[in-house]
């Protein structure tokens, strides 16, 4: 009789094979469904294809696209797709100028797309309550799409609807801006560049500051830093300093700035310090201090040359001449807030 002990592992091994490989399949489909491609409508799929390759339009071509996509995507039924559609039609929208029309046109189908389909808060984050040393709920923040609302509405100075105004989440979105650009007013930092000098903000007082932050994978940085590299060249010996920050290694920031013979400072935050500070969530973001170290312009993306000129104009840099930009322009304007 042969003994049972030499098979019971067996079966025991090929037990616990089959049930490793049975909760692998199941952690396989959890992460499949929540990664489920999204299903576009035969009315859907085409601006989705046109949002895709809005970069590769040129500007002109890109200002009436624009406008005649969010003019589509409003007339579509209210589903989540649409939203899709809008928010992404608005995070590409402020990638330079496409002018105010476009971009109401893009805020006004975003709002309507809200008001028809709103969306849920957020759902808070848990933190450390130092006093009781328990943890504590955070305020619930708003939807990003109710954020992305408020960016439009705050920075590029689009109307929203009056009914906006009594949408608790619109407010928070709002007041979560302005508490961020309370956070950027008065910055206190230090960083070194790429050729290991000190920069300190606050040693640049009676200097006119642009803080650009960007980085080497970021399309709309690459776009705009010749412009402010030719800037830089034009106002430097009228006071002019441009700080480039990436959060990027030197060994990757180092030939790209080479290549592209950018003479501005690049300052290396690769622990995001600054980042946080600026509440930098994403590139590329532009802020223009006066001599007094005043906050008085800021960008939420790209700009072109015209309008880093708007920018710089409001921390009185002189006049421009009107051939560059295309237009008589006067600098030294207040800040519009």
């Amino acid at each position: 009789m042969k003994p049972k002990t030499s098979i019971r592992p067996a079966k025991i091994f090929f037990t616990l094979v089959a049930i490793l490989a049975a909760l692998v399949t199941i952690g396989l489909q959890l992460v499949s469904a929540q990664k489920k491609e999204v299903v576009w409508s035969t009315d859907e799929k085409p601006l989705a294809d046109q949002i895709h390759v809005l970069r590769a339009l040129a500007d002109d071509v890109r200002a009436r696209t624009t406008k005649d996509l969010a003019l589509k995507i409003r007339k579509l039924p209210a589903t989540e797709n649409k939203l899709r559609l809008a928010v992404n039609l608005a995070g590409l929208s402020t990638e330079g100028d496409f002018g105010h029309d476009t971009l109401q046109e893009v805020a006004t189908t975003l709002a309507e797309t809200l008001r028809e389909r709103p969306v849920p808060w957020e759902k808070p984050a848990e933190q450390k309550n130092s006093d009781a040393g328990s943890n504590a709920a955070a305020p619930r923040p708003p939807a990003y799409p109710y954020i992305e609302l408020a960016t439009l509405v705050r920075y590029e100075h689009v109307d929203a609807p009056v009914d906006l105004n009594n949408d608790e989440q619109y407010r928070a979105a709002m007041a979560r801006l302005e508490a961020d650009d309370r956070k950027r007013e008065h910055p206190e930092f230090t960083l070194k560049d790429l050729s290991g000098k000190t920069w300190t903000f606050a040693e640049l007082r009676g200097k006119v500051v642009l803080v650009n932050f960007w980085a080497t994978w970021c399309p709309p940085c690459r776009k705009e830093m010749p412009d402010l590299e030719t800037l830089y060249g034009r106002f430097e010996s009228k006071g002019l300093v441009v700080l480039g920050i990436s959060d990027e290694e030197a060994a990757k920031v180092e030939p790209f700035i080479r290549e592209r013979k950018v003479s501005f400072p690049v300052l290396l935050d690769p622990g995001r310090k600054v980042n946080e500070m600026f509440v930098v969530e994403g590139i590329p973001k532009s802020f223009v201090y006066d001599r007094e170290g005043k906050l008085v312009a800021q960008s939420i993306d790209m700009r072109t040359q015209k309008q880093f000129l708007e920018m710089l104009g409001k921390a009185g840099l002189e006049y421009a001449k009107s051939s560059e930009i295309g237009r008589p322009f006067r600098v030294g304007a207040g800040c519009e807030k």
